[in-house]
């Protein structure tokens, strides 16, 4: 059977989150998340739709990949699909032709495990890798210690406390309480919780959301932020632990998070946390 590629529907991102939970498991490579097209829902229904690729073939999806940026394709496929030849040429011809609808042309990335036969087969078409990414783990097994400050779940009634502590921790953040409530309306926040961690004053000084893949899973923070006014404080520890508190209430097995390694301050803060640093990731870009 030929293997089909689609841009899913509006109901399309809940197969591609269904597949993706599926393919989550202790001892995989680091790679796309249900939690990821979760926290992409923040930009709406149709946005979500929009940057959602699946690969298929017989009826079952073999590859999942989100358009998560101008340029930028975060890309997983089935664990038993990794080596599939027929897959990953496919996904070459895709990946490489601008008129094939998933990247456009000149400058773009390509996200994707590191066991993928994918990684081998794109530098023989002239891309090469980029700048490396650390994945962090902790494992959940334990009972995680308290984080040593007041932490509170969001609701739609918080929302608006959650959007401002993401604002003031990335310079570029557009988040709202409306792109809460919709990232909150998907159905794959069912499994995700949203904390703000406030200071002795009552201050809201950091926040995260935590995305589960379900029981005996790795479940994934997505995005984690400290606000400016309060770094260097301990804050960004105390809610990534918080976050792997959250996760292992929904029944996680570990914990997961990825960063540039050139955020050497992100990377300290959550081995802190007790995260336990992975070996480095890197993406693959073509020049423009």
């Amino acid at each position: 059977m030929a293997i089909e590629v689609d841009q899913p529907g509006v109901d399309g991102p809940d197969r591609a989150g269904d597949a993706l939970r599926a393919w989550q498991a202790e001892g995989a490579p680091t790679h796309l998340h249900p939690g990821d097209l979760g926290w992409f829902r923040r930009f709406g229904a149709e946005a979500t739709a929009a940057a959602v690729r699946t690969w298929s073939r017989a009826g079952r999806v073999l590859a999942v990949g989100l358009l998560d940026g101008p340029g930028l394709v975060r890309l997983t496929t089935a664990p038993d699909a990794r080596r599939d030849e027929e897959l990953a040429r496919r996904l070459v011809v895709d990946l490489t032709g601008p008129e094939r609808g998933v990247l456009p042309a000149g400058r773009a990335n390509v996200e994707a495990p590191a066991d993928a036969l994918l990684q081998e087969l794109l530098p023989e078409h002239g891309w090469t890798t980029d700048e490396p990414w650390t994945p962090l783990r902790r494992d959940l097994t334990e009972p995680v210690e308290d984080p040593g400050v007041r932490v509170e779940v969001v609701g739609p009634g918080s929302a608006d406390v959650r959007a401002a502590v993401q604002r003031a921790s990335f310079d570029r953040s557009t988040f709202t309480d409306g792109s809460w409530r919709a990232m909150a309306a998907g159905p794959l926040y069912a499994d995700a919780r949203c904390l703000v961690a406030h200071d002795e004053q009552g201050t809201a000084v950091a926040a995260v959301t935590v995305w589960s893949a379900g029981p005996g899973r790795p479940g994934l923070l997505e995005p984690m932020g400290v606000h400016r006014d309060h770094r260097r404080r301990g804050h960004g520890r105390a809610i990534s632990v918080a976050a792997a508190a959250a996760l292992r209430d929904l029944g996680s097995s570990s914990a997961i998070v990825c960063t540039p390694s050139s955020n050497t301050g992100a990377v300290a803060t959550y081995e802190s946390a007790g995260f336990r640093r992975l070996p480095e990731v890197r993406d693959l870009y073509r020049s423009a």
